[in-house]
């Protein structure tokens, strides 16, 4: 990870200087505010961002002065926000929104204390002042807002009290989103035929199946890997924001001895054996008594941003990945968070009607990014969970973690998904498309050569084609009933079709 440089003497403001100065137990804010001697630039790194300012940007070193400047400069995590509003006096927040009926930001501040903290201020409904919105729409991606009267403010956060993600907006989401992938894959599927598209699909549910497995290093059983096409292939009937239609789709994927009939009551670690056969473990899942609370929260989050205007992209890598990290059953849940992705784009209307676009192929020729992402959330939390794990027990933990999983900022990871996407449009769906169709013509130049056998056809077409129109001498044997003449007319006849 490319780290970066600091000017001489720079002065934390904003979020980091809060994460600082109450030596906040969570990970670090992805924006780094800095006011230095000099002109106003910025840095990017893998994992931050980091904001200089000229010295007029400076604050006046109290919490709430830094609060202000996150809520006015910042794209906001949530994480940092309300953990300093837990550590900030109560009585100071009621004077400073008493002193400031109608600011923006005294009012934001009220808001998310009151929501998130929990804790309501001793102070009347606002009653004057124009609505405002919670997240400032120029950093980051919001749902539907939702006016709050008590505060005057208009709720547009991507979530609820007890899960509320964060999407930051990036240049490459917004990038991405101009493309208009959706529109890419409704036209590639409708160059070709209703049978080509359905046989492309049925290709395509295996592939799917098969590599969503391969992520995991798992070689399932084929009656495993036909639940999972079965699945694939009902998709537009599955309520991703169910927990019934949840445990089903449990059900239909793992061994029968690990069927779920509830969310998980064991704490769940992902982990590895090193040679020392010692546990190394990667990512600490909420705690039992926890995942209730963030599902019903995942839930909600859920049945919200498919009602909303969000883009179908971000609003699938919110879903799928909130729910992978909260990892409600004990066996399932990768496959489960890869699913998801489908049935949210399927349910957004986003994919052609019938197909899925073989996501879990690309994530798979992309592995070690998808990886990175994963491990982008899981390790930036694990040091802030109190945990021990005895030999041959259960993982205990030992202090409070239910807010580490509450404010995920998923921006890497719907990045990440739209570069998935747009392969798996351009490139899988694409290139399917185009073989089946060369395939059907292959085979006919085949058989009007000669009225071959079907599955005696299929081959010799893949071997033509594998081998840009010739048939090698290796496998010219396989072939003893054609004669060389039979065989050179095919050869000109896919070679034909391959120019």
């Amino acid at each position: 990870m490319k780290s970066h440089h600091f000017p001489n003497n720079p002065v934390p403001v904003g979020q980091v200087f809060l994460h600082s100065i109450f030596h906040l137990e969570v990970p670090q804010p992805h924006t780094l505010s800095y006011v230095i001697h000099g002109s106003r630039k910025t840095e990017i790194t893998e994992f931050h961002k980091v904001e200089y300012y000229p010295l007029q940007y400076n604050t006046d070193g109290t919490p709430l002065g830094n609060l202000r400047f996150a809520l006015r400069y910042e794209p906001l995590d949530l994480n940092v926000i309300i953990a300093s509003l837990r550590k900030i006096d109560k009585a100071a927040i009621e004077k400073w929104v008493l002193a400031e009926p109608t600011g923006a930001y005294s009012r934001r501040t009220w808001f998310l204390y009151e929501t998130f903290v929990g804790e309501k201020l001793d102070i009347e409904d606002a009653s004057s002042g124009n609505y405002v919105d919670v997240l400032d729409e120029k950093f980051h991606f919001v749902s539907k807002s939702v006016n709050s009267k008590r505060y005057r403010i208009r709720n547009n956060l991507i979530g609820n009290i007890h899960l509320c993600p964060v999407i930051r907006k990036t240049i490459k989401l917004e990038q991405m989103i101009s493309k208009n992938l959706s529109d890419v894959a409704k036209s590639a599927a409708a160059e070709y035929s209703s049978v080509e598209v359905m046989r492309a699909v049925s290709y395509l549910y295996t592939q799917e199946t098969r590599t969503t497995f391969a992520i995991e290093g798992e070689k399932p059983s084929a009656s495993r890997q036909q639940r999972y096409v079965s699945a694939l292939q009902s998709i537009s009937s599955f309520n991703p924001a169910h927990k019934h239609d949840l445990i089903q789709l449990q059900q239909a994927i793992v061994e029968p001895r690990y069927h779920a009939n509830d969310y998980r009551t064991i704490q769940n670690f992902v982990g590895s054996t090193n040679p020392q056969y010692q546990e190394d473990v990667h990512y600490i899942c909420p705690r039992p008594d926890d995942v209730t609370y963030l599902m019903t929260g995942w839930i909600n989050l859920t049945k919200q941003l498919l009602s909303s205007h969000l883009d179908s992209v971000i609003i699938a890598a919110v879903c799928s990945f909130a729910f992978v990290y909260i990892h409600p059953f004990e066996d399932g849940n990768g496959r489960l968070h890869r699913f998801l992705i489908h049935s949210i784009l399927n349910r957004c209307e986003y994919t052609p009607p019938g197909i899925i676009v073989p996501i879990s192929a690309v994530i798979y020729r992309k592995i070690d990014k998808y990886y990175n992402i994963l491990n982008s959330f899981s390790q930036s939390i694990l040091e802030f969970i109190n945990w021990e794990l005895p030999a041959g027990g259960e993982m205990v933990i030992h202090n409070n973690t239910v807010d580490l999983y509450r404010f995920p900022d998923l921006t890497l990871h719907a990045e990440f998904l739209y570069e998935c996407l747009e392969d798996a449009i351009r490139i899988d769906l694409k290139q399917e498309l185009e073989f089946l169709a060369i395939f059907d013509r292959v085979l006919e130049t085949i058989k009007n050569v000669v009225d071959m056998p079907d599955r005696r056809a299929h081959l010799l077409a893949r071997l033509l084609l594998q081998n840009s129109g010739k048939l090698s001498k290796r496998k010219r044997g396989d072939y003893a009933e054609l004669t060389d003449t039979e065989i050179e007319e095919m050869e000109r006849g896919v070679q034909d079709l391959l120019t």
